[in-house]
């Protein structure tokens, strides 16, 4: 029997780091990231197959990653690879609309595309990491905000076209969750952190192991993981 093979973008992000973690598991996992230190440590893991990669350079104009073409299946694809900055309409510039788009949408879409021979072949399922931004207006926040939108649009109309061919897709939309890039949006509003009122990232990958579990006849389309307490409802 093959061993099932994961894909995890944005391994060495907060959330990215303990997906990867959950999914070495009973997976081998090619753990894709920009961090040569958490990569490090990610290799030590066994199961792991740590990739350093700029993945919008090699995804976007190199054709894809050298180490994923040759996968014959892929059973689990995991898009947690994101950008995310405040900035508003008229603050906004050409250059932060492409490398909130590029990374948080066009890069799924294209990774997705490139190992879609593989995902059939496995019946796979792929996972995109969207945010409770992705629902309602966020101003403030437009440009992340609007392509967490179209990364919803994304999957919603993968999962219809790929229907008939075994694979599932489904997103996980986290509230505010204990991650260093949401330490650094508070911190460019000159908002307090106080990491024990989020999400913690495990959380994230426990969601995810839901997702993949799903049995043979039914997929889990959407998981909004909310803070045990929202945080327009805390007292404290």
């Amino acid at each position: 029997m093959k061993k099932k093979i994961a894909v995890v973008t944005g391994a060495t992000g907060g959330m990215g780091i303990e997906i990867v973690k959950d999914l070495s598991r009973d997976h081998i996992v090619y753990a894709l990231g920009r961090n040569p230190e958490h990569l490090a440590a990610l290799a030590e893991i066994e199961g792991v197959e740590p990739i350093e990669s700029d993945i919008v350079k090699e995804v976007l104009e190199e054709g894809g990653v050298d180490k994923l073409k040759n996968l014959d299946h892929v059973d689990t694809l995991v898009h947690a690879a994101a950008v995310a900055r405040d900035t508003t309409i008229e603050a906004g510039s050409v250059a932060e609309w492409h490398a909130h788009l590029d990374l948080n949408v066009i890069v799924p879409a294209e990774l997705s595309r490139q190992l879609l021979p593989a995902l059939r072949a496995a019946s796979g399922c792929v996972i995109y990491i969207n945010s409770g931004a992705g629902n309602g207006p966020h101003p403030g926040n437009t440009i992340y905000a609007a392509s967490k939108h179209a990364l919803r649009g994304l999957a919603d109309a993968f999962r219809k076209e790929e229907a008939n061919n075994g694979i599932r897709v489904s997103t996980v939309s986290p509230g505010p969750t204990n991650t260093p890039m949401l330490q650094g949006l508070m911190d460019s509003q000159g908002t307090n952190f106080r990491p024990e009122i989020y999400i913690e990232p495990k959380e994230i990958a426990n969601a995810i192991r839901f997702v993949i579990d799903a049995g043979e006849t039914t997929q889990i389309t959407n998981v909004d993981v909310r803070p045990r307490i929202e945080l327009a409802d805390r007292k404290d």
